[in-house]
């Protein structure tokens, strides 16, 4: 089940997030923020050509705490998606599929001509695509 999204600017600024639980926002939050350090080395990694040839923007889990795993993706942008889950069976295929759902969503957003790039994401038409891409993995809406 997702817990958490959330959108970081390409100097880490916070654009977006959702947290699917009531009580845990906080410290969803700073598990998000703490997880920019392992984008910034796997990014850096990949950028040194320590991976394939072909750079891939799925990052994988980027951290692990308790009973949460965070995931990663950088758009071309360097802009970071980072989905929390709690569910430990969750495959990486599922994950792939939901940050390209996500990405649509989120270059659907800011392909808008009102939106000015580097601010928060206060588009409904976004946050409603997270909530169904979330739901669908079993999320509390």
């Amino acid at each position: 089940m997702i817990v958490a999204v959330a959108v970081v600017g390409p100097i880490n600024q916070p654009l977006y997030l959702s947290t699917f639980t009531d009580d845990e926002s906080a410290r969803l939050s700073t598990l998000v923020h703490c997880s920019l350090d392992a984008v910034e080395e796997k990014v850096a990694a990949g950028m040194r050509g320590v991976t394939t040839d072909v750079p891939d923007a799925y990052l994988g889990v980027l951290a692990v705490e308790e009973e949460c795993k965070v995931y990663g993706f950088v758009t071309n942008t360097r802009t970071k998606l980072i989905v929390v889950v709690d569910d430990p069976l969750i495959k990486d295929d599922e994950m792939r599929a939901i940050f390209r759902r996500m990405h649509t969503a989120f270059a659907d957003a800011v392909s808008n001509p009102f939106y000015v790039l580097g601010t928060p994401l206060v588009s409904p038409r976004f946050d409603a695509s997270v909530r169904t891409i979330a739901t669908s993995l079993g999320a509390a809406a």
